[in-house]
């Protein structure tokens, strides 16, 4: 399976790649990528850069082109994908049809995956866009259980990648309005969810505080181990008790059900964590590398080490791991 790991800035492309990552994804510095926020993404020269570097290892880069375009800016999204053409680049990422059909059009040769963005979560959904608009992989929702991920993947018609490690989205992506409704801003057209200039943190005598604009999305005890404020891990009076009704900061790891991932035929582990640091890309990329090489090496008879799940539980939200919807049914 392929190891695809996070890349935020161009700082991070070669300790990345030393770590052990057969492909890294990008995005650029602008509204047309998912992870919208200062000092992140690359400019189109360091895009260049960043692939003559990886065709010089024999690795792959995609790049992120994952938002929807409001009436009239798709100029600037056909720019971008115009870009990642100029750049030769391995795939771009996307959900918008329109875009999809533009890069199908204007450049038949660069390889499109659909993003998560668009929530492609079953057979003819992947067969649309198989058909439609020449896809040759699709990132399946982070909602989907191991068993539907198995069911799809029995006969999917394109290479299939799932969400291995990092932050947790609750949400069927591409359709959240959360982040919409508290902030007046769309991460699925502008980039980002719980945008970075209205977010702020306070220490109080109660604890520490995280804002989103106005609203108070966490109250934490001091020394507690938080995330990124976000509407959906947010911690709220409900009845009589105050909690995390939605979901509690944490991280995914799939590290336990990965010889079931490799068995059902998944082409690529995504590791989720473009808004971290070059650091963090390069720590999770060795956990996982050594992950699948053992798994590689031993087949039936490997076994997760735990100080794999250690080391991501160090670098995860509230530093807690779980297998999310994989395994613990929350649809």
């Amino acid at each position: 399976m392929e190891l695809l790991s996070p890349v935020g800035n161009f700082a991070g492309v070669m300790p990345t790649l030393d770590a052990g990552a057969d492909a890294i994804y990008v995005g650029l510095k602008d509204d047309t990528n998912a992870r919208r926020f200062a000092g992140l993404n690359f400019q189109a020269d360091e895009l260049l850069e960043a692939s003559e570097l990886c065709q010089h290892r024999l690795r792959k880069l995609y790049v992120a082109i994952n938002t929807y375009p409001g009436p009239g800016q798709e100029a600037r999204w056909h720019r971008a994908i115009d870009i990642a053409a100029e750049a030769q680049v391995s795939a771009v990422i996307m959900a918008d049809p329109g875009l999809l059909k533009y890069a199908q059009h204007k450049h038949p040769n660069l390889e499109r995956h659909l993003s998560v963005q668009a929530s492609a979560a079953s057979l003819p959904s992947l067969e649309l866009y198989h058909q439609h608009f020449g896809i040759t992989r699709a990132v399946l929702p982070r909602v989907l259980s191991i068993q539907q991920i198995e069911r799809i993947a029995a006969n999917s018609p394109v290479e299939l990648e799932v969400f291995a490690s990092g932050s947790l989205c609750v949400m069927a992506e591409g359709r959240c309005q959360l982040s919409t409704w508290f902030s007046g801003q769309s991460p699925n057209s502008g980039g980002a969810c719980s945008p970075a200039e209205q977010v702020r943190w306070l220490e109080t005598d109660q604890g520490r505080e995280a804002w989103l604009g106005e609203n108070l999305l966490e109250r934490a005890p001091a020394g507690e181990a938080g995330g990124y404020p976000t509407v959906c891990k947010g911690r709220y009076h409900v009845g009589a008790s105050t909690q995390h009704p939605i979901c509690s900061p944490c991280g995914l790891s799939t590290l336990p059900l990965l010889p079931r991932l490799a068995k059902a035929g998944i082409s690529a582990l995504k590791l989720e964590g473009r808004q971290r640091s070059a650091a963090y890309s390069q720590s999770i990329t060795k956990v996982w590398r050594q992950a699948i090489d053992q798994h590689c090496h031993q087949g039936k008879g490997y076994r997760m080490d735990p100080k794999w799940q250690e080391q991501l539980r160090l670098l995860a939200e509230g530093q807690t791991l779980t297998t999310g919807p994989y395994m613990e049914g929350w649809q």
